[in-house]
């Protein structure tokens, strides 16, 4: 279903599970699913598998966005999220690893690193049917979404007051990538600009993006993003109760120079 306006789900109430960066890490998302109560009935082998997942409760997660990129499982984690989006059980907003990865299947010229490589290789052993509908789910995804009445706003990258509740070339650029300088640092990675500090807004603002060690909050920002693929923890926090619910990475997937 293409989503034409932030606001359009404003006012589901949830409960909802705000899920972090993904990357990949099929085997930690179910696992921080179960964790939250998610009952998981699959069928396949790792890889290749159908998924129908479904809360006693009705508690729908909210996926933040970099589903893809770096873990071993890109593949399942998109058949995970797909079948609960389309099901209706689920919300998901485009991070910057899925606009570029939606990119490549749509045959346009991209940077192959920072880990899309991995996407690349295993997105080698599906059938075309299934990329195509990967890139056209990929396609749908919004920037950003207001929830609960107004009081929660979802976007990969947090997303400054001035921008909530419209899309726009300057609001998506925000919401997938955060607030940049213009400059890199001595790896070559953009310099994030801590937009938080500064935010006076009243909705929770709750994002991924920014890998950190522990959850990070900030004049109620809060950023998810705990560097799962790096070895890290796949993060969730529940809303409104606003207690978060973690689970360990199995492995270091990939090495970024920001994780030490």
């Amino acid at each position: 279903m293409k989503i034409t306006s932030p606001t359009q789900f404003q006012s589901d109430t949830g409960p909802f599970d705000l899920i972090g960066d993904i990357h990949g890490c099929g085997s930690e998302a179910e696992a921080l699913l179960e964790a939250l109560g998610y009952q998981l009935l699959y069928t396949g082998p790792e890889g290749a598998r159908s998924y129908d997942v479904t809360h006693p409760e009705g508690r729908k997660p909210v996926f933040l966005g970099d589903l893809v990129d770096r873990g071993p499982r890109s593949p399942d984690v998109l058949r995970l999220v797909m079948s609960m989006v389309r099901a209706g059980r689920a919300y998901a907003v485009m991070g910057n690893h899925d606009d570029k990865f939606r990119r490549w299947l749509d045959g346009q010229a991209v940077k192959i690193t920072h880990g899309i490589e991995e996407s690349i290789a295993q997105f080698a052993q599906e059938d075309a049917a299934f990329r195509l509908e990967v890139r056209d789910f990929l396609y749908q995804l919004p920037s950003h979404l207001i929830l609960d009445e107004g009081l929660l706003v979802v976007a990969h990258a947090g997303l400054a007051e001035k921008f909530h509740g419209h899309f726009s070339g300057q609001e998506r650029a925000f919401a997938l990538f955060g607030d940049v300088a213009k400059h890199r640092d001595q790896h070559g990675l953009p310099i994030r600009l801590n937009w938080a500090a500064d935010y006076s807004g009243k909705p929770t603002v709750v994002h991924g993006h920014v890998a950190e060690h522990t959850v990070r909050e900030e004049n109620d920002v809060y950023c998810l993003d705990t560097g799962c693929c790096f070895g890290g923890h796949l993060t969730a926090m529940r809303w409104p109760e606003r207690d978060i619910v973690q689970t360990p990475a199995l492995a270091a997937y990939f090495h970024s120079p920001r994780w030490a």
